[in-house]
């Protein structure tokens, strides 16, 4: 199942060492270096579907509150796409951040550093696209949050915000700048 994936962009990559050159810190447990692996792997396509997922999750409980909220409120529609915006972040992120907690035993601020990168650069694919396709749809017009155009938005939104995330994770994936666990 996708929930059970968390992938990370590693901030040394940036500075030009890729993860698999890295030796496990000492709060990583043994055999979970920065690797990509899911269950018993897979291919990059899948791992990058599954991944994009993941984020996807994060990404639309975040969007769906944020949405609602403005368009219940009557917010303008620049307001409601930053605080859509704004609240994907914040879900995504905690969605990212937790399993990384967990797995590796580590702080907050440790977990959020190995995860950041790859979540920023996903989360804010998918939020360009789903916030532009929502709002030509209508969906930050409409009356309400129970309004068929509030929900026919979301469902044009949300697979268009996976369509332009999954090549963007495929990418980081197969460049080993992104670890799955």
């Amino acid at each position: 199942m996708a929930v059970g994936v968390v992938c990370s962009l590693d901030s040394s990559s940036i500075e030009g060492t890729r993860l698999t050159d890295k030796t496990p810190r000492d709060s990583e447990h043994s055999g979970h270096g920065a690797h990509m692996h899911h269950g018993g792997g897979g291919s990059p396509i899948r791992v990058s579907a599954e991944a994009t997922l993941h984020c996807l999750t994060g990404c639309v409980i975040g969007e769906v509150a944020g949405l609602a909220i403005g368009v219940t409120i009557g917010l303008a529609a620049w307001q409601t796409i930053t605080l859509a915006t704004l609240l994907a972040y914040v879900s995504g992120f905690t969605l990212g951040v937790v399993p990384v907690m967990r797995s590796r035993g580590t702080s907050f601020w440790r977990a959020f550093r190995t995860i950041w990168i790859g979540e920023a650069i996903s989360i804010g694919v998918m939020e360009l696209v789903m916030n532009l396709i929502d709002y030509r749809m209508g969906g930050m017009a409409a009356p309400s949050a129970l309004s068929w155009m509030f929900w026919r938005g979301l469902a044009f939104a949300v697979p268009a915000g996976f369509l332009a995330a999954w090549p963007v994770n495929y990418w980081l994936i197969r460049r080993e700048l992104k670890a799955c666990h």
